[in-house]
């Protein structure tokens, strides 16, 4: 079966998308989607960048589920929309961010590593003055011990996201150069019930993989992990499912036979 779930949506509640949640929606229904999650952005403490102060990256999660509900209703024959937020991780927000989850009833959470050790890898100043392998490991450093603090998400978006900016990109990069941590990471989340997220937005922003590479999602099998989302990370409509048929293959040649989808943060396996 082809993957009709899409669990990684930025609607215009997100600050870097300006894309109305209805017109999601309706491309959703067109593309045939059984489910759709959207995961707006929420950042605390995002530091003032040239794109902003850093609050386009604070969710009013009041307004955002007034429409999701609203369009869930009118849509509910069509299509099922559920209710996620993208939770930008850092260790020292640890309380701040399990009040936040905890405060509303969320569908599915994805914890993402935007920022690391406060900057983010978007900006080319994050690789200024050391190797982009240093820089690398820096990045997957720090998703460990976001890990180690947080508990309440449900898997680890885009778990390479650095290599979306780095100076070559992934070329050069493999699993095999950052094994220690990478492991480390894998074992901390399959132990902590907690998933990957296989994001295809990294492949129209010039990758050659998906996000994580394949020899990650390999190697997380081999370990025991099971739980798995796929998302587009898409900020438009014309993005959302992109690349399903190959992340699909891609799942399945690393020895997965499911993905998952997530309501009322209970996982639910679908045959791929």
């Amino acid at each position: 079966m082809p993957i009709t779930s899409d669990f990684h949506l930025h609607s215009s509640f997100s600050g870097d998308s300006s894309t109305p949640m209805e017109e999601m929606i309706l491309r959703g229904i067109s593309l045939g989607l059984t489910e759709i999650c959207f995961t707006e952005h929420n950042d605390f403490e995002y530091p003032p960048s040239p794109d902003g102060d850093g609050s386009q990256f604070l969710l009013n999660t009041d307004a955002y589920l007034y429409d999701l509900i609203r369009y869930r209703e009118k849509y509910a024959d069509k299509i099922k929309v559920l209710f996620g937020v993208e939770l930008g991780l850092q260790p020292q927000l640890m309380r701040q961010d399990a009040v936040y989850a905890k405060s509303y009833d969320f569908d599915f959470i994805i914890g993402s590593s935007h920022l690391c050790h406060g900057r983010d890898p978007y900006f080319p100043s994050f690789f200024e003055g050391r190797t982009q392998e240093e820089a690398y490991l820096e990045y997957f450093e720090s998703i460990l011990e976001n890990i180690r603090k947080h508990s309440n998400f449900d898997v680890y978006g885009h778990l390479d996201y650095v290599v979306r900016y780095g100076p070559n990109k992934d070329q050069g990069y493999s699993y095999a150069g950052y094994r220690e941590v990478l492991d480390q990471i894998l074992e901390a989340l399959i132990e902590g019930g907690k998933g990957l997220e296989v994001n295809t937005g990294g492949l129209k922003r010039g990758l050659s993989d998906l996000h994580p590479c394949t020899d990650i999602l390999k190697r997380y099998r081999q370990l025991g992990g099971e739980i798995v989302t796929v998302g587009s990370d898409a900020h438009n409509a014309q993005s959302m499912a992109a690349d399903f048929d190959r992340a699909g293959k891609v799942l399945l040649d690393c020895g997965f036979r499911y993905y998952t989808i997530f309501e009322k943060r209970t996982p639910e396996f679908r045959r791929i």
